[in-house]
């Protein structure tokens, strides 16, 4: 019964939050979709298959920050050197490194603008305001097979809803190695409750400001 009234709990404040936060954001949103329209050619929007609760892949959004075109591809025969520490980084390059991002992309992600769409995830139900990274299909199989060790934590994150926060990213750790965002993420659905949940979300708004 705690687990159900823990749910129903979760997603009304993942439906009220969402709408509340989309029409606050909202002349923020409108500002930086004609800054991107502007900056270079190409969709206003991204959208990329994450894995979803239970497996269940789903389109994940968030606003353009790449120059268009296959940027993975182009990273990989261009700059060989920067797509093995792109790898071997956990699927991460230091921003002022990452020729894909445009200067305008660069600017909407230090201020972390460019996930204010995953709020229509959140309305939609295929991601919630806290819970683990969502991740790619293939970078959960590289690293599993790279950390054999955090192969029950993985089994554990693909069980739940994917967030936009969670537990490792309001940590105040900026260099978390994928091992170890594993395993906060793991334990964090192994024990939720609406306490953490609560200091989760007081914590998200230091952690984000502490970016800009």
């Amino acid at each position: 019964m705690k687990k159900i009234l823990f749910k129903c709990f979760k997603r009304t404040v993942d439906i009220i939050s969402s709408l509340v936060l989309l029409i606050i954001f909202s002349p923020i949103m409108l500002i930086t979709m004609i800054f991107i329209k502007l900056g270079s050619p190409g969709p206003i929007f991204f959208k990329q298959k994450r894995v979803g609760k239970n497996n269940q892949e789903f389109w994940m959004y968030k606003f353009r920050s790449m120059y268009t075109g296959d940027n993975d591809k182009r990273l990989r025969e261009n700059h060989p050197e920067l797509w093995k520490k792109y790898k071997e980084g956990g699927w991460k390059l230091p921003m002022n490194e990452d020729p894909r991002i445009t200067p305008i992309g660069k600017k909407i992600r230090s201020l972390t603008i460019d996930e204010f769409p995953q709020l229509i995830n959140v309305l939609k139900g295929d991601m919630s305001l806290i819970g683990p990274r969502a991740y790619r299909e293939e970078e959960l199989q590289e690293q599993e097979l790279k950390y054999p060790k955090t192969k029950p934590y993985i089994q554990i994150i693909r069980s739940a809803k994917p967030g936009i926060t969670g537990v490792w990213q309001t940590s105040g750790r900026n260099d978390i190695s994928f091992e170890q965002r594993a395993k906060m993420d793991a334990e964090y659905i192994k024990n939720e409750s609406f306490i953490k949940e609560i200091k989760i979300i007081f914590k998200t708004p230091m952690s984000m400001l502490s970016r800009w």
